[in-house]
């Protein structure tokens, strides 16, 4: 298992999804049974990464409360009523091993303001590296690849491109009869930044302050320096901005077509 952490940025407000952000931070919104920002988790530790920073913001009480009662949750228990001691009747999930560190960030901090934030608590624990990702896309990548991929360019970062799927299906007619019908292939050209990021802890020193969006000035002046490297994936990638989207994810994991679950 490796030490190396893993930051998710969990505090934007989705407000593309407020059907379900409204009542709760974008990262816990239910992919089948599980809070989306569960599933995230759950490629990395297939990994071997298991120590997570999570960048708290809006509703960010609601995410807090989710790990703090992650046992209740998701084991069985014995509960005395008068005492309220609590016994673990068995081991009812596989995450034991999980170092989940809340870390408040602020309710308007943008991106980059929200990586800065974990400096000191990067620096209390030497760490050189940090691996990341935003709180509402999965896919199957194989981060240790990635990793290892980081580690032979010796750029202070890598991001994971990936081909975004188009937002409509693609129809192939023949003779006004539909032929062929595929819902939202991915499309054939274009690369966009699907997160899922190796970062030098000298990255977080480019980052001004909490106003300071990481897509713009600091990827931009790592890409200046030659310092920005890209990882091409070309597998499963999608991103849950939207109602629709968050359906497509829930009908593809209840199907059992999940091809971001890895474990």
């Amino acid at each position: 298992m490796s030490n190396i952490p893993v930051a998710i940025l969990c505090g934007g407000k989705g407000t593309r999804l407020k059907e379900e952000t409204e009542f709760r931070p974008k990262p816990m919104v239910t992919v089948g049974n599980r809070p989306m920002i569960w599933h995230i988790m759950k490629i990395y530790s297939h990994y071997g990464f298991n120590n997570f920073m999570l960048c708290l913001g809006y509703k960010g009480e609601m995410i807090r409360e989710y790990f703090l009662n992650y046992d209740i949750l998701h084991s069985n228990v014995l509960l005395e009523l008068g005492s309220k001691n609590i016994t673990k009747l068995d081991n009812g999930h596989t995450e034991e091993d999980w170092k989940v560190w809340l870390i408040d960030t602020g309710q308007e901090t943008m991106t980059g303001g929200r990586l800065k934030r974990l400096a000191p608590y990067l620096d209390s624990m030497g760490a050189d590296l940090l691996l990341g990702t935003y709180g509402d896309g999965v896919c199957d990548v194989n981060i240790n690849n990635l990793l290892e991929y980081h580690k032979s360019h010796g750029k202070l970062a890598t991001i994971t491109t990936v081909r975004p799927p188009s937002r409509f299906g693609e129809l192939v007619i023949e003779d006004n009869l539909v032929t062929y019908f595929q819902e939202k292939p991915q499309t054939s050209a274009g690369w966009i930044n699907g997160g899922y990021f190796v970062l030098s802890r000298k990255v977080l020193d480019l980052i001004e302050g909490d106003s300071t969006v990481f897509e713009a000035q600091p990827l931009k002046t790592l890409a200046a320096l030659g310092e920005l490297a890209v990882y091409k994936h070309d597998g499963f990638w999608q991103c849950m901005d939207t109602y629709r989207e968050l359906q497509f994810l829930s009908d593809l994991y209840n199907a059992g077509q999940a091809k971001w679950k890895v474990w």
